[in-house]
C-alpha cells in the first residue's frame, strides 16, 4: 500500500509553491493568484507541515526556498500538468467542454462553409480556440474515432451508428472541363460519349471520388484517368491545364481556374453529395459541440 500524502498538501498550496518559486516572493506570487501574502505565506508554512521538514529559510525579511523546496516544485509541476489533463480527458469522457474545438474538414470546404463555421464559434464561444484539420472523408472519419478531431465537416457517411450527423447542404456533381474542350459550350454532358476523354481525380477516400466512380459506372465504361491528386484545389488547376476532365460539386464555382467550366450532367448521370457536420454520438451532450450545431444550422438557414 502507497503512503498516504498529509492532507495539508493540496493541488491549491502546490499552485501557490510554483508562483512563490517563480516569481521570487511572497508580494508578486500573492498578485498572481489574486490573494494576499499572508495566504501565501500560510499556505507555504503548511506545506511545511505536510511534508514534516524545512522548505525555506530566512534572510532578512525574505523567505528563500530550500534544496527540498526545489524538489518538491519539480514535482508538482509534474503532478499539476499530469492532474490537469486527468480533468480535461475526464470532462470530455464526460460530455463537459475543453477550451479547444480541433474542427476536421473537407479541402473544398475551406472557401466559404469553414469561415462561416469558425467566426460563428467565435462569436458564440469566444474562450474556445479552434484548430482546422484537412483531410479527405476517410481521413477525417478514421480522425473522429481516434480522438484526433472533435467534429468534421465532411460527406455524410452512411450506416455508422457511432457517428451524430446533421446536414448542413446537398451539392450537384458536375462535369468540369478545359475552356478549349469541346464541352465547353455545352449546357449538358452525356456522359457516356466521353470514353475517349483523358480525366484527372481525386484520390480513392475522398467523398467527390466516390461520386466520380459511380458516375461512370453508371455509362458503362471506365474512364482513362491519366493523372490523381489529394488536393481538390490541385485537380482544378490541371483541369484548367488542359490536363483532363474531371467531375466536381458546384460548392467550388467560385474558386475555379477561368480556364475551365463546370457544365452539368445529364439527367441520368446527376448525383449530389450530402455535406454534414459529424461527431462521436458519445459526445453529443459536449457544450462545444452543441454550440457547433447551432452555427451550422445558423450557416445552413443563411444558405437557403
Amino acid at each position: 500500500m502507497s503512503a498516504r500524502i498529509d492532507e495539508e498538501i493540496t493541488f491549491r498550496k502546490l499552485e501557490i509553491l510554483l508562483a512563490f518559486m517563480e516569481s521570487g516572493n511572497l508580494a508578486r506570487a500573492a498578485e498572481r493568484l489574486g490573494t494576499s501574502t499572508v495566504s501565501v505565506h500560510r499556505a507555504l508554512h503548511s506545506l511545511e507541515t505536510g511534508t514534516r521538514c524545512t522548505l525555506f529559510r530566512l534572510e532578512g525579511r525574505n523567505l528563500k526556498p530550500n534544496d527540498a523546496a526545489l524538489a518538491l516544485a519539480e514535482v508538482a509541476r509534474d503532478v499539476l500538468r499530469l492532474m490537469a489533463e486527468g480533468v480535461r480527458t475526464t470532462r470530455e469522457i464526460g460530455g463537459y467542454a475543453a477550451d479547444h474545438l480541433r474542427i476536421g474538414s473537407l479541402y473544398s470546404l475551406t472557401h466559404g462553409t469553414v469561415p462561416s463555421v469558425i467566426m460563428g464559434i467565435k462569436l458564440r464561444r469566444p474562450e474556445v480556440q479552434t484548430e482546422l484539420v484537412l483531410g479527405s472523408n476517410t481521413d477525417l472519419a478514421r480522425k473522429l474515432r481516434d480522438g484526433v478531431i472533435d467534429a468534421a465537416l465532411m460527406g455524410m457517411p452512411e450506416g455508422t451508428a457511432d457517428l451524430e450527423a446533421e446536414l448542413l447542404f446537398e451539392d450537384e456533381i458536375h462535369f468540369a472541363a478545359p475552356a478549349s474542350s469541346r464541352h465547353a459550350a455545352s449546357t449538358e454532358v452525356d456522359l457516356s460519349t466521353c470514353a475517349d476523354e483523358h480525366f484527372v481525380s481525386l484520390s480513392e477516400g475522398f467523398v467527390t471520388y466516390d461520386g466520380f466512380v459511380e458516375a461512370f459506372r453508371i455509362a458503362g465504361f471506365t474512364p482513362q484517368v491519366v493523372m490523381r491528386t489529394d488536393d481538390i484545389f490541385s485537380l482544378m488547376n490541371l483541369v484548367g491545364g488542359g490536363v483532363g476532365c474531371t467531375l466536381l460539386p458546384g460548392r467550388v464555382r467560385d474558386v475555379l481556374p477561368a480556364s475551365a467550366r463546370l457544365i452539368r450532367l445529364q439527367e441520368k448521370f446527376r448525383m449530389h453529395q450530402r455535406i454534414g457536420v459529424c461527431f462521436l454520438r458519445t459526445r453529443e451532450r459536449d457544450p462545444n459541440l452543441l454550440a457547433l450545431l447551432a452555427v451550422c444550422r445558423a450557416v445552413r438557414a443563411g444558405s437557403r
